[in-house]
């Protein structure tokens, strides 16, 4: 357990400051926007219902979809006005958590100014004030107790939403919870809730000091909060502002392979003196075109999913003609090249209980579609909308009596609990064995191969010394390893992290 704590506690300070700055940044540009057009609204009925309703539909999204959205927006955008901007990391994670601090800040401050007593804007205007006048020593004043709340509410909010970040790119305590939840690491998970809490808590102290400092006109506590807060936004950049550019980043989606692997990769750069970051979490679209961005350098994906989701691809090939033709188009579309294939396959595999298996003479998927009208399927999050699932379907025909969606983590316990009856589970996940599931046979071949391979960015792929870190472990990982290093981290006790996991199998290459 002390060897978890710290494990997290030292990514904590990179994380923490990462999040700061995000949330501060997204909480002060919310304000920028929220009260000029704040002013505006309460001098105007009919602007204030339209922003309003505008910024309450906004709340309604869900914090993940927002982010989602801005990343393929923001690549529209970048091809529209030829490149030089980043759908990648702190963009589409600042413009979403923009818009999801604005209804908290612009209600409030709508509600204050229109709340003030008339007899004091009578009072006003019987001194001859102008209305700026009016507005900084009467209004404002007055109002700024309800508008500070408001403020507060929206950074408490923002700095929640801001651990979601990760699925888009950029650093924050999201990391450790996902990273946690992905390997069943419940410490890294409450180290991200904790430190992400604390940070919501003392942020709205500060607030609450400037609030204070405000209602009761003592400019020292006002200033001293204001002080506090901007010493701590400045404290957040200077990790950004060190950044050497000579840094690799590592791509990995949101499983333990991919974790693994990623730092399998990077133990061979840094021994090639390399710098290296990781980006965990990432969506399959996403670290695509962030790697084709230049965003990130290297990542291994699966030939499958370049076959089906970048090629848009729904005819199956043999695996060596897939690969050369993913390596052509790859190179030609985006400038990105695929070094090779690191020697196993991880395809979508149907997996059963051996006593369903054994009670309903289930082998194939042509079995399974006798009776799958009785089955619920579970599957990761991604499955249902893929096209894997929809050639599967025009293969065979299945027709499940439901179907529900899951994180990796929990899809096998609940294969296995009972909650469904077939999982689409990943072929060199050690869990598979470990369970004693039945992996039913695809005798038509619908879903396609998935070799895993690695990919390098346009600018990275010309770069010999890195090609040359990291060529030896193409061909080199075999399945039966990597399931073994997948469990390692995967399994309930005598847990390993995804780096000793990654050490072990760079042991195994030596032999």
């Amino acid at each position: 357990m002390s060897g978890d704590w710290n494990q997290a506690l030292a990514r904590v300070p990179e994380l923490l400051a990462a999040h700061v700055q995000l949330s501060f940044s997204a909480l002060l540009l919310a304000m920028l926007i929220c009260l000029p057009l704040a002013i505006w609204a309460a001098r105007s009925p009919r602007v204030a219902g339209i922003a309003l309703a505008v910024a309450s539909l906004i709340q309604t999204i869900p914090g993940l979809a927002l982010l989602a959205l801005f990343y393929p927006l923001l690549l529209g955008v970048s091809a529209l006005v030829g490149g030089g901007i980043s759908a990648f990391g702190f963009l589409p994670a600042l413009c979403a958590l923009t818009l999801y601090a604005l209804l908290p800040i612009l209600r409030n401050a709508v509600t204050g100014l229109t709340g003030v007593d008339p007899a004091a804007r009578e009072a006003a205007d019987g001194l001859g004030m102008t209305a700026w006048q009016k507005l900084r020593l009467v209004e404002a004043p007055l109002a700024a107790p309800t508008i500070m709340a408001g403020i507060r509410t929206a950074a408490v909010w923002t700095i929640g939403a801001a651990t979601l970040s990760t699925t888009v790119g950029q650093p924050s305590l999201g990391d450790l919870i996902f990273a946690g939840l992905q390997t069943q690491n419940w410490t890294l998970v409450l180290a991200g809730c904790l430190f992400s809490a604390a940070l919501a808590i003392s942020v709205d102290l500060l607030l609450g000091l400037i609030e204070r400092g405000i209602r009761e006109r003592e400019r020292i506590w006002a200033g001293a909060g204001i002080a506090m807060i901007a010493a701590g936004l400045a404290i957040a950049t200077l990790p950004s502002m060190m950044a050497r550019d000579n840094i690799v980043v590592i791509g990995a989606k949101g499983f333990s392979e991919q974790f693994i692997l990623a730092r399998l990769i990077g133990s061979r750069l840094e021994d090639a003196g390399y710098a290296v970051r990781y980006r965990d979490g990432l969506g399959s679209a996403v670290v695509y075109q962030a790697l084709a961005a230049g965003d990130v350098d290297v990542y291994v994906d699966y030939s499958g999913t370049i076959w089906t989701n970048q090629m848009q691809r729904t005819d199956s090939q043999p695996k060596a003609v897939m690969l050369d033709n993913i390596a052509q188009w790859t190179s030609a579309t985006h400038g990105v090249k695929m070094l090779g294939a690191l020697g196993f396959e991880n395809t979508y595999a149907f997996a059963v209980r051996p006593e369903d298996a054994r009670e309903k003479s289930l082998r194939t998927l042509d079995d399974l579609a006798r009776v799958s009208s009785d089955f619920t399927f579970g599957t990761d999050v991604e499955f249902l909308e893929r096209p894997e699932w929809r050639m599967v379907q025009d293969t065979y025909p299945i027709r499940f009596r439901d179907a529900r969606s899951f994180n990796p983590t929990f899809m096998y316990p609940a294969l296995a609990s009972g909650e469904v009856d077939v999982i689409s589970a990943f072929s060199s996940d050690g869990r598979i064995a470990a369970n004693n599931f039945v992996v039913l046979e695809d005798r038509k071949g619908a879903v396609p191969s998935y070799e895993a391979i690695v990919l390098l960015s346009p600018e990275r792929s010309s770069e010999d010394r890195f090609v040359k870190a990291i060529n030896p472990l193409i061909g080199a990982i075999t399945v039966a390893n990597m399931r073994e290093a997948n469990y390692m981290v995967d399994r309930e006790k005598d847990k390993k992290t995804p780096k000793q996991a990654a050490l072990w199998l760079k042991d195994k290459l030596k032999e």
